[in-house]
């Protein structure tokens, strides 16, 4: 029996929209029936560097929540420090896909795997759209929004 494909990608997930399920969902189906979907979510220092803003939940708090999305088989926090290669040699993935949204992690890593001599399919997804908010900083402008409203009500 053939063993079943390892896809891994990785995200902060700190505030849970429709384009988090969508990119989980499409990573699974990257890998095929029976494909095992590992998860890095970052650091929260990771978060505060990358994003420029204290992550609204823990990464603890990140990481029970990815983990109770159907998709999700495993969830790993990232390492300190950042280190592809550690994640590399604990998942061992077939496929790593990334959002629309991370090209330039996506360009480190491919840097990193040619210098490393590392095989592995890359995948970058698609952005996908939806009618309300679809990123983590629209979701919050949204938030402060109807917050407005309501006060001047």
């Amino acid at each position: 029996m053939a063993r079943r494909k390892v896809v891994l990608t990785a995200g902060a997930f700190d505030i849970l929209h429709p384009g988090h399920f969508k990119l989980l969902e499409k990573a699974k189906e990257v890998g095929g029936r029976g494909s095992k979907l590992v998860v890095v979510v970052a650091r929260d220092e990771t978060v505060r560097r990358n994003k420029g803003r204290e992550p609204v939940f823990e990464e603890k708090l990140r990481k029970y929540m990815v983990s109770m999305i159907k998709p999700v088989d495993e969830v790993i926090l990232g390492y300190r420090p950042f280190s592809f290669e550690k994640v590399i040699k604990r998942v061992k993935p077939d496929i790593v896909v990334f959002g629309y949204d991370q090209e330039r992690l996506m360009e480190s890593f491919k840097k990193f795997c040619e210098e490393k001599g590392i095989k592995v399919k890359i995948v970058r997804l698609r952005h996908y759209r939806f009618s309300g908010p679809d990123s983590s900083s629209n979701v919050i402008e949204r938030v402060l929004e109807v917050v407005k409203r309501r006060k001047r009500s």
